[in-house]
C-alpha cells in the first residue's frame, strides 16, 4: 500500500497551471516539524523540519488555488511518487512528490466567518467528471 498522511504548513503560495479543457495542476511545498526534546541525561535534541513537494490535480487543484495560501496548516493524504529528469547541465535529478488524494484545511479563516468554504476535499476519480470540485 502506498499511503502518506501529513500535517504541516504551506511554505509559499501554491503554483497552479491549467492544461487541456480547463484541467488544473497545483503544486506547493509543505513543511512538517518533529518537535525537539531533552533526553534524561540533559542532551537537547532540536526540532527537525522536513519539506515535502505536494501535487494536486483537477478539482482539488482549483480548491487549492482559491483557499490555500502561504502559512496555512493542511492535512494531506496521498501517494508517494518518485520521478527523475536531466537538468540544464545534463545531470540527472530526482524528485519525491506526494500526489494528494485528500486535503483538509486546518487553519481558521477569520475573514470568512459567515461563509465557511468546504474545508475537506477529496480528489475525484479520473472517470467521474461530474463532481463539484
Amino acid at each position: 500500500m502506498n499511503k502518506v498522511m501529513l500535517i504541516g504548513n504551506v511554505g509559499k503560495e501554491p503554483v497552479v497551471r491549467y492544461y487541456d479543457h480547463d484541467q488544473a495542476v497545483a503544486t506547493l511545498s509543505l513543511a512538517t516539524t518533529e518537535r525537539g526534546y531533552t533526553l534524561q541525561n540533559g542532551t537537547k535534541v532540536p526540532d527537525r523540519t522536513e519539506w515535502h513537494n505536494i501535487v494536486f490535480y483537477r478539482g482539488l487543484a482549483k480548491i487549492v488555488e482559491n483557499y490555500v495560501h502561504k502559512g496555512d496548516k493542511l492535512y494531506i493524504e496521498g501517494k508517494i511518487h518518485y520521478r527523475s529528469y536531466n537538468d540544464q547541465k545534463g545531470v540527472k535529478q530526482s524528485i519525491t512528490e506526494v500526489y494528494a488524494d485528500n486535503m483538509e484545511l486546518l487553519s481558521p479563516k477569520p475573514s470568512m466567518e459567515n461563509s465557511q468554504p468546504q474545508t475537506t476535499a477529496k480528489q475525484e476519480q479520473p472517470a467521474d467528471d461530474n463532481l463539484p470540485f
